[in-house]
């Protein structure tokens, strides 16, 4: 699969990790974009996008908190995976959601 170079340069501008810490992602932005891409004729894009922005919000304060506690493995793969698909804004709801999953696997194999 070849990917254009806009959309390179687009994703790179939408993100930028921290070391150990947790990445930044320009989530107005990502919001916005994938409000655009979903809701058609923009009915009720504002009310979507700032529900959007709360929940990211929600998802990076609770991953400030928690972020020493997941292994460093699974914070770099599922950060990897947040943003490496350049046509999709990178989400703290996403990288969360991964982390968490990664967490339970982890104790359920114990």
């Amino acid at each position: 699969m070849l990917i254009s170079f806009s959309s390179v340069v687009l994703a790179s501008q939408l993100f930028m990790t921290v070391a150990d810490g947790v990445p930044k992602f320009d989530i107005a932005r990502g919001c916005r974009a994938d409000n655009t891409n979903t809701s058609g004729l923009g009915t009720g894009l504002d009310e979507s996008t700032k529900r959007c922005m709360g929940d990211e919000q929600a998802a990076r304060d609770q991953l400030q908190a928690q972020w020493s506690q997941f292994a460093p493995s699974d914070r770099a793969m599922c950060t990897t995976n947040a943003t490496d698909v350049p046509a999709l804004p990178p989400s703290y709801v996403d990288l969360l959601t991964c982390l968490q999953g990664q967490q339970l696997a982890r104790k359920m194999k114990n």
